[in-house]
């Protein structure tokens, strides 16, 4: 509304006299969405893992490891952690290559081995592999990442 002040904006009304438009300013993207915009090319969807909309996802190498893959991925939600698993019948590879391009910062890969040993295999989308750790140790991996930047 202040912006006919501004610029001094005037017309002559069906009186002949001058008056003071009214203008009503309306923008398709507000200040919030300027500013995920930015986020989002900065990054280039990389977000930091405290930023990222799923943090982890759960992936069984086998149908054998469903079960222990939802388990994993309900004790991580319980931790707070945003987490998604994919128990499809495809192959790891796929699985793995999907997650990446999601841009997903670590897949958390479930063979026997892992459930026969209660552990995970962490994967970053950097394609770093982690050691196999307890789902504990992970919980505190991504909470210790995440302080880093409050």
């Amino acid at each position: 509304f202040t912006l006919p002040d501004r610029f001094d904006l005037s017309y002559v009304g069906p009186d002949g006299e001058k008056h003071r438009p009214v203008m009503v300013h309306r923008v398709i993207l507000g200040a919030i969405e300027r500013f995920v915009g930015v986020l989002i090319e900065h990054y280039a969807g990389n977000f930091p893992l405290w930023l990222s909309p799923v943090q982890a996802r759960v992936v069984n190498v086998t149908d054998r490891q469903a079960d222990y893959a939802r388990e994993v991925t309900q004790l991580l939600r319980e931790a707070g952690i945003r987490v998604d698993s994919d128990l499809r019948n495809e192959k790891l590879g796929y699985k793995i290559r999907e997650a990446q391009i999601e841009k997903i910062p670590y897949m958390l890969v479930i063979g026997d081995k892992e459930v026969e040993e209660g552990t995970l295999s962490p994967r970053h989308r950097s394609g770093d592999s982690l050691n196999a750790m307890k789902p504990d140790e992970f919980i505190q991996l991504v909470q210790d990442e995440c302080r880093l930047y409050h």
